[in-house]
């Protein structure tokens, strides 16, 4: 037998002893494990950031976990199986791979991108012909802002409504942050508009140049918070208190840091 075959089957038995024999785990309901399986999913993130491929595998089995919990309730249920969820994925990434499983044919990455945004939006029509769909339809509400603003911008790259290169979009940048500027120099009350504006076009920006702009400004938050450490932890070292500092003497700390 397949070894992932097996493993995937124990997990399966396990989970069925839990839900029968565990009080906590039978208690368990879809709307008690979504917080839950929130914080896995950022727990994930942060290994794959650290690079730390042991952390990786332990996040992805605590993902996996959650997985065959929801499909065990949704059986409980009536509504679902185990079975039905992985078929259903499989069916959907036949569908939306006619490259590989049609004869449709790509000259790369965005094609694919392209074709599987207008294959989703044809999948949600079909299913309800009556309802008028947006390519925008499929971005939770829930999702974090910056996420959102990544998505929403990808989906509309998606049916071809986008920027032509990145330089129009830098232009893009230093239009809205002049705006920005503009409004905060008369005080006006749209202030908080123009820097989501700003924000928006930085995202695009890093689009383009193929950066997660989510990432790279946690990158930025762990940089911060190491550097920050460092510069309490030798002031301390001296005998120094940050409350009794100048800037100019905290600054030398920092500069201190940004050399390790």
């Amino acid at each position: 037998m397949d070894p992932r075959l097996e493993a995937f089957q124990r997990l399966l038995d396990i989970m069925d002893d839990l839900r029968a024999k565990c009080p906590w785990d039978r208690k368990q309901t879809l709307e008690t494990l979504r917080p839950l399986t929130i914080e896995e999913t950022y727990e994930l993130g942060d290994a794959i950031l650290k690079g730390d491929l042991q952390e990786v595998k332990a996040e992805l089995g605590d993902l996996m976990l959650h997985n065959v919990f929801y499909a065990k309730i949704g059986e409980e249920k009536g509504a679902f199986t185990m079975a039905d969820v992985l078929n259903g994925i499989c069916e959907k990434l036949i569908r939306r791979h006619p490259h590989i499983y049609g004869e449709v044919k790509v000259e790369g990455e965005e094609e694919v991108k392209a074709n599987w945004e207008k294959i989703k939006l044809q999948e949600k029509m079909d299913a309800d012909a009556e309802a008028p769909r947006s390519v925008l339809q499929g971005v939770p509400r829930g999702l974090p802002s910056l996420v959102k603003a990544i998505r929403i911008q990808d989906k509309a790259r998606g049916v071809g409504f986008d920027w032509e290169h990145a330089g129009q979009v830098w232009e893009k940048v230093h239009e809205e942050l002049a705006e920005l500027k503009a409004e905060v120099d008369a005080g006006s009350s749209k202030q908080a508009d123009e820097l989501g504006d700003l924000l928006f076009s930085i995202v695009n920006y890093a689009r383009f140049l193929k950066i997660d702009p989510d990432e790279a400004l946690e990158r930025t938050n762990r940089k911060f918070i190491k550097r920050f450490q460092y510069l309490e932890t030798e002031s301390r070292k001296d005998g120094r208190k940050l409350g009794e500092m100048s800037l100019a003497e905290m600054d030398a700390y920092w500069e201190r840091a940004k050399r390790i």
